[in-house]
């Protein structure tokens, strides 16, 4: 074995101990609510849990409803940009960037400024509006992970050429939407979507403020009054995202084989 490889199959080894150590160590105490043995009872007592039902359930259905607006709004507005306007590429990618240096906190409290019971727009007087909050501030907080994936799926097609074609053959602006960028972003928007989705359902800063029954409070809450069933919760977590990440995989092995066919 040269040192070029010895080296690099050390660093693979560190940064494998680094993660998988400290994943087992969780695992392990996750499984020791019995005293004196293993068992699954953190994980039965998680499921069994009324409000782990409840507010794991409200979380998806907000973080849906965030998926499916934020991409009829991103899609539209990359492909304009890359097709109509490239100029104004760096303006977008800014403004789009700055919820990464813009805290959760700060947005959730212009929310309650802007939308408080005695503006004209008085959101937070209802569930309902206030529910509209929470999606367009989960919206916010993807803002910079659905663009950059929309973007650069976008980069891989030809949108001037598609749009003319479809143009040539009477397609309106809706047809060459939804039937010709859409398919041909979808990677992009799944990969977005799932890191959506995983914003949503952790976050807990804007949901704890707008004082909504989401998930992330509620694991705020175990992980504050309980031993065993915070690091069971974690495992929870951490199966999602490995969900997410195989089936990002599956979709984009899907497309690029469904691509290669035509």
């Amino acid at each position: 074995m040269t040192a070029k490889k010895f080296w690099s199959w050390l660093a693979v080894a560190v940064a494998a101990v680094y993660f998988i150590v400290p994943l087992a160590a969780t695992m392990e105490f996750s499984m020791r609510m019995r005293r004196g043995t293993y068992s699954f009872d953190a994980y039965r007592s998680v499921f069994s849990d009324q409000r782990f039902a409840e507010t794991f359930s409200y979380s998806v259905v907000m973080a849906l409803i965030t998926i499916v607006v934020g991409a009829l709004l991103i899609v539209p507005t990359a492909y304009w940009v890359r097709l109509r306007m490239p100029y104004l590429r760096p303006v977008v990618e800014f403004v789009t960037l700055l919820p990464l240096v813009v805290p959760a906190i700060v947005i959730v409290f212009g929310y309650l400024r802007l939308y408080n019971s005695s503006s004209v727009l008085p959101l937070t007087n209802s569930d309902t509006g206030t529910n509209i909050l929470l999606v367009f501030g989960f919206m916010t907080m993807s803002l910079p992970y659905m663009y950059r994936a929309v973007d650069t799926a976008m980069r891989t097609i030809d949108v001037a050429v598609l749009t003319e074609a479809a143009e040539s053959l009477g397609a309106s602006w809706t047809t060459i939407l939804f039937r010709c960028i859409f398919p041909n972003v979808l990677t992009g928007v799944l990969s977005g979507a799932f890191i959506t989705f995983a914003i949503a359902v952790g976050e807990f800063t804007m949901p704890s403020l707008l004082n909504r029954p989401a998930f992330g409070p509620y694991l705020a809450l175990i992980g504050a009054n309980k031993a065993y069933e915070p690091p069971a919760l974690a495992m929870i977590a951490f199966a999602m995202t490995w969900v997410s990440i195989i089936l990002i995989n599956i979709t984009t092995r899907l497309q690029k084989g469904a691509a290669g066919a035509r």
